[in-house]
Formats: C-alpha cells, sequence, structure tokens
C-alpha cells in the first residue's frame, strides 16, 4: 500500500476548502483517508495553512509521498520534504 500525502475537497460550490490527509495512492480523491493532517483554506486573503507537523514529519518518514500541490504548501511553511 503506497501513502500519499494529498488534498481532500470540502466546503459548497465555488467556496472550497482543502484537508490535507494520509490516504492510500489507490483510494479516490474524497474516498477513504488514513489520517486528517491539515487545513487548507484558499478563500482567506491570505491563504490559511493549519498542519500537524510533526505527524506530517513521521509519515514521510515512513516512505508517504506528498503530492505537487502539498509539496509546495509544506515549502511555504518551511517544512523540508
Amino acid at each position: 500500500m503506497a501513502v500519499t500525502i494529498r488534498l481532500t475537497r470540502r466546503g459548497s460550490k465555488g467556496k472550497p476548502i482543502y484537508r490535507v490527509v494520509a490516504a492510500d495512492s489507490e483510494s479516490p480523491r474524497d474516498g477513504n483517508f488514513l489520517e486528517i493532517l491539515g487545513n487548507y483554506d484558499p478563500n482567506k486573503n491570505p491563504a490559511e495553512v493549519v498542519l500537524k507537523e510533526e505527524r506530517i514529519r513521521q509519515w514521510i518518514s515512513v516512505g508517504a509521498r506528498p503530492s505537487l500541490t502539498v509539496s509546495q504548501l509544506l515549502r511555504k511553511k518551511g517544512i523540508g520534504v
């Protein structure tokens, strides 16, 4: 089972809010996930990013791979990938 750290979409039409989750790479975007690792709200100015840094580092240490978007968010927050 390959684990990916990625975004799942929440919120209403036209006002998305995303969760950062650890999920099986084969599960659908809004399907089952293993753990919630944070939130991303692009509607606020500036965009709000809340992450559980210790849990993200732990998942990466056991082989989870962040998606492109999540890796960009991690770099903005100063978490090395």
